[in-house]
């Protein structure tokens, strides 16, 4: 074959894999913390060890007859080619270890990870023990030859196979092709003895890390499931807090200029901000779906309306009933709750309770109790006094049960960022009364964000959904009465990320505003 690609810069092949090499190797592999770079860095490794021009990482994903042999890295020197994350594309398909039921032993990289031996081949086109007519249109469509090719299994503590290199085309000092020797191969699985160390750890910390990531969301969904009325509210926080928090960091003047995020310092806060309503798990239901101001375990209008039926059977004047229907009209309005009842309407809800109706004894009962006068003077929303502390509790809970937890030093802040989003800029919120001073960043964006999403959610019973110009201006009166932090409120509204979060998660109808700058004012 003519006009083949030579590598520009031929690696050079390293005889024996010394102590010295071997030490820096090992510095590397532990410093490494993303599981990409590491599988580059490994493969890498190996062809330098050898002078290949080119290999492929494989990454085994899967078990017993469902294995899938992965593409993670591609590297060809001849042809330019360096690919990460190659299984995240299309182009790269996974190869399968089994096949209807049986080894997948044709292929070189899948007979490897089955049979745990390395394999070495002279030449590509000159065996017949593997299937390489993929190979051959690889080479075909990029003017290209493969020849010598060397594959070592990756083995876990356990000796499982967690990985293929295969390395292609051998060259040596001069730049000529070659085979690979039996002294590569040694060197080659001595390093990877190291690699799959170090690759079974992270992919152990990984595992963790999912399970708990898992679990986290799963609680999520079940505190949201345990209340329609505030249904994907754990699901939406980690969202808006994680946008907010984007545009801190990308803020390079303003009041966030220092403020930014590691890796892990994003994993903290997305664990917080899942976790940020745990504590609603010990909250009774009875309470937390109340969906209008006298329900218990139904709704005790039922009840009024029936005493208004009675008191209308037993009144003889038109006037009188027309009145009667009028305040039982008015009282089931009430009853659905609402932003705000202005104490006109709560002296009508007494007014109104003081009247006497006819039991089925003839004898004269208040039309409504003390207690559902008491609720449905409720000014805000379905809950009352009691019901809403018991509600706040959630909070106290919460951090109760993240602080009990042992999260490791890089989740260490994940209670304090959580156990924030009811504290008040001016030392009066719950349940520790921190001022702004004593408050994160992260705790800060927190608590903004879960006010905006119980202001514009569209599953609130007590309340049709809020537009955005609303929910601004009750932001703006915040800022104003030191509930919420200033510089938070106003990056949320200058930086776009209420546009981005409305698009997303809210009704056409309540995207009301183009310009916020007004509520900045």
């Amino acid at each position: 074959m003519t006009d083949m690609f030579v590598a520009e810069e031929t690696p050079k092949f390293q005889s024996n894999w010394d102590l010295s090499r071997s030490g820096d190797l090992l510095v590397r592999l532990s410093k490494e913390h993303n599981l990409t770079d590491l599988m580059h860095l490994i493969l890498t490794e190996a062809r330098l060890l050898t002078g290949a021009e080119g290999g492929t990482f494989y990454r085994i994903s899967g078990e017993d007859e469902q294995a899938l042999l992965n593409f993670e890295v591609i590297q060809n020197a001849a042809l330019g080619i360096d690919v990460i994350d190659a299984s995240k594309t299309e182009k790269w398909v996974p190869i399968p270890l089994y096949r209807e039921g049986q080894p997948n032993k044709a292929n070189v990289a899948t007979f490897v990870a089955l049979t745990k031996e390395p394999v070495i081949i002279d030449d590509a086109y000159e065996t017949s023990s593997f299937d390489f007519s993929g190979t051959r249109v690889f080479d075909e469509s990029h003017r290209y030859r493969s020849k010598s090719i060397m594959a070592i299994p990756l083995l876990n503590h356990d000796n499982n196979v967690i990985g293929v290199l295969q390395l292609l085309n051998a060259r040596n000092p001069a730049g000529h092709l070659e085979s690979f020797s039996t002294e590569s191969r040694d060197t080659v699985a001595a390093m990877a003895k190291f690699a799959a160390i170090t690759l079974d750890n992270h992919l152990l910390v990984d595992s963790h890390k999912n399970l708990l990531d898992a679990f986290i969301k799963a609680l999520a969904q079940i505190i949201d499931v345990r209340s329609p009325h505030t249904s994907a509210h754990c699901q939406r926080i980690p969202v808006l807090t994680e946008l907010i928090a984007k545009a801190a960091c990308d803020d390079k003047d303003g009041y966030f200029k220092d403020f930014d995020l590691d890796e892990d310092g994003w994993y903290e806060l997305s664990v917080a901000a899942w976790m940020h309503d745990c504590g609603k798990l010990a909250t009774s239901e009875n309470v937390l779906n109340k969906g209008t101001k006298l329900e218990r375990l139904h709704d005790g209008m039922e009840s009024v309306r029936t005493r208004f039926a009675a008191l209308c059977h037993f009144s003889s004047n038109e006037q009188e009933k027309a009145q009667h229907r009028d305040d039982l009209l008015f009282l089931e309005k009430v009853n659905k709750g609402g932003e705000f009842m202005s104490e006109e309407d709560k002296a009508r809800v007494s007014a109104i309770g003081q009247q006497t109706w006819p039991d089925a004894f003839g004898e004269q009962q208040p039309l409504l109790t003390e207690q559902e006068i008491y609720n449905l003077c409720v000014t805000r929303g379905t809950i009352n006094d009691e019901e809403r502390a018991h509600i706040n509790r959630h909070i106290d809970i919460t951090i109760e049960v993240l602080e009990s937890l042992p999260f490791p030093p890089k989740l260490k802040r994940v209670p304090e960022y959580a156990g924030g989003h009811h504290e008040r800029m001016d030392g009066k919120g719950y349940p520790r009364g921190l001022t702004r001073e004593q408050m994160s960043i992260p705790a800060r964006i927190m608590g903004i964000a879960d006010i905006f999403e119980a202001l514009t959610a569209k599953e609130r019973p007590y309340k049709p959904p809020m537009p955005l110009s609303q929910a601004f201006s009750i932001l703006k009166k915040m800022v104003k009465d030191q509930h919420v932090d200033p510089d938070v409120f106003e990056l949320f509204l200058k930086s776009g990320v209420w546009k981005s979060y409305a698009q997303e998660h809210m009704l056409p109808a309540q995207i009301d505003v183009n310009d916020p700058s007004e509520f900045l004012k």
